[in-house]
């Protein structure tokens, strides 16, 4: 198999395509549309974008990832997870730098396709996924009260900290009608589900909150509730395709947010990909996925759009209302684009508490507290430390200290833990021979540790640690032996830390007059050993296929010295 695996899932699924899968497709790519007209506007304007930002990057990248993913019914576009990236890149970098950073991070992205890494970005350590997710929605909350409350504030800090004591010294500035606006919202898109599960809650909360909002300016002269208008000017034509100018500081100042943005991307495409597996009965192509994600996100920032992923909501309403193949993905662009066209200017009647209520919304459903608060209580102290510290690097820091830190301490609590699996104990006097798998056939009488020889043995993989532990167990023995046999039989494999550690090993003991022989080596680590020269090193005649051999071959070393 060729190490390119692109087999976007659209080509297969138009193959046996029919009447009845389209109908069901159009009907659930129309109501996916709608779904995402609302958070598109919300995640674009949260980032610290324009509101038709948002909608270009549903658009766009919606598309392509329905178009060239590895997922049937992947409903792709901006996301939640996004907001807190995106809006600090564009703090530090503009606009321009966060157009940078997506394009990079479209090409990472298809590296880790083309690599065929797919499979390997489901391995993250689950404690810092939930880490940085309830960082996220926790961040994403914070950033909302402003507009949630009315609150009229001179400068709204983007330190965590920093927002929520500006928050507490403008307590005094809060505009009721919209809190009554915004908490009204999140009653509605609360309760919506339980009337209907097909009509999206926050499609339903901006159309009576809008109409609420200019009744009330009209009727009874309420003009304190900022809408989408008030803070931008809506352009709904369609912008064209535009690269940046980019130099090579830039993409090195702009490596690690471009960095965070695929490794996040990735992350949440493929557990939507899989969540969505198991509703439906498909298996996606991971490597596939990630090209797609990956073209999208180099078509999304070329238009004027921003980061975009796999989002799981959208995607199980897709599933939920018959989607089955990237068509209605598709479709869910096109109603999106016609929306953009000729509807876009009725957005800036939306009131800002309103879209503030939708985020929050957004951020309770991301934060996960329920599973925070399981892994907290009942898992190993190591994970509780890395989700406790991803969550907190994710909302006092940002997403890309978070994930590089949170990802260096799972993997050194990793190292700790593959050590541990290793174990060396000695073995004294005798060996039953009964419950050995490495003995000669036909002998199963027990063998006895002749004088002068001692024997060690190494259960589990030889690497960082076990070859320390191995070498201190043996200097707490006396000198006084003449042969160490080490029983590797249950070794799987040997790395070059645990390769240096042996030949470390085997100079001391040769410091110290005592012969090495090694036993049991499967074929595997026997071969390692052999381009390592550890032939050599102790000697063919001491490297023993059996522990009877091994014991024999001591036996002859102890007579002649």
């Amino acid at each position: 198999m060729g190490t390119f695996d692109f087999q976007p899932k659209i080509v297969s699924a138009l193959k046996h395509y029919d009447r009845k899968t389209f109908t069901a497709d159009l009907m659930a790519g129309v109501i996916v549309g709608i779904v995402a007209l609302p958070l598109a506007i919300a995640f674009g304007i949260a980032s610290g974008v324009s509101p038709e930002k948002g909608i270009i990057t549903a658009i766009v990248a919606g598309f392509m990832i329905s178009a060239f993913g590895g997922s049937k019914v992947q409903i792709g576009g901006p996301t939640g997870a996004f907001i807190v990236i995106v809006y600090g890149i564009i703090q530090q970098y503009g606009i321009e730098g966060l157009t940078i950073a997506t394009l990079m991070a479209g090409v990472f992205l298809i590296l880790l396709g083309v690599l065929r890494l797919g499979t390997i970005i489901k391995y993250i350590p689950y404690p810092i996924i939930v880490g940085f997710t309830s960082g996220i929605a926790v961040t994403i909350f914070s950033t909302q009260i402003k507009d949630l409350l009315g609150m009229q504030m001179d400068h709204n800090p983007g330190d965590f900290i920093e927002k929520w004591i500006a928050y507490v010294r403008n307590i005094g500035h809060i505009d009721l009608w919209s809190t009554i606006v915004g908490i009204a919202s999140v009653v509605i898109i609360s309760l919506t589900p339980k009337i209907s599960k097909k009509i999206p809650g926050s499609l339903i909360a901006i159309i009576v909150m809008t109409v609420a909002a200019l009744l009330l300016k009209q009727y009874a002269g309420v003009t304190s509730i900022e809408t989408i208008g008030d803070r931008f000017s809506i352009n709904s034509t369609l912008p064209g395709a535009a690269v940046p100018e980019m130099t090579w500081e830039t993409i090195k100042g702009l490596a690690g947010p471009a960095m965070t943005i695929a490794i996040l991307g990735a992350i949440e495409s493929l557990l939507s990909a899989t969540v969505a597996d198991g509703v439906i009965g498909d298996h996606h192509n991971s490597n596939t996925e990630l090209i797609g994600q990956g073209i999208a996100n180099l078509a999304s920032p070329i238009f004027g759009g921003i980061p975009a992923t796999g989002a799981i909501a959208r995607t199980m309403t897709n599933i939920n209302n018959g989607g089955r193949t990237p068509v209605a993905g598709v479709v869910h662009a096109v109603v999106l684009l016609l929306i953009f066209l000729f509807l876009m200017p009725l957005a800036q009647y939306i009131p800002m508490a309103c879209l503030a209520g939708v985020l929050v919304v957004v951020a309770y459903g991301m934060s996960g507290w329920r599973s925070f608060l399981t892994m907290a209580r009942k898992n190993p102290k190591s994970d509780v430390t890395v989700l406790v510290l991803t969550f907190l690097l994710t909302i006092i820091f940002d997403l890309t200290i978070a994930i590089e830190v949170g990802l260096i301490c799972a993997c050194l609590l990793f190292m700790r833990r593959m050590a541990e699996t290793t174990d060396v104990r000695v073995i004294n006097e005798e060996i039953n021979m009964s419950e050995e798998a490495d003995m000669q056939a036909g002998n199963l009488e027990n063998l006895t540790i002749p004088d002068k020889v001692e024997v060690y043995e190494i259960n589990g993989p030889y690497f960082f640690g076990a070859g320390n532990r191995a070498e201190e167990m043996m200097t707490r023995f006396g000198r006084d032996a003449k042969v160490r046999i080490i029983r590797m039989r249950k070794v799987p494999f040997i790395d070059s830390t645990g390769l240096h550690n042996l030949e470390n090993l085997i100079h001391i003991c040769q410091s110290q007059g005592i012969q090495v022989v090694l036993s049991g080596v499967n074929p595997k680590v026997e071969a390692v050993l052999a381009r390592n020269n550890f032939e050599q090193l102790v000697g063919r005649d001491n490297i023993c296929s059996h522990i009877d051999l091994a014991l024999a071959r001591a036996s002859s070393i102890v007579a002649t010295c």
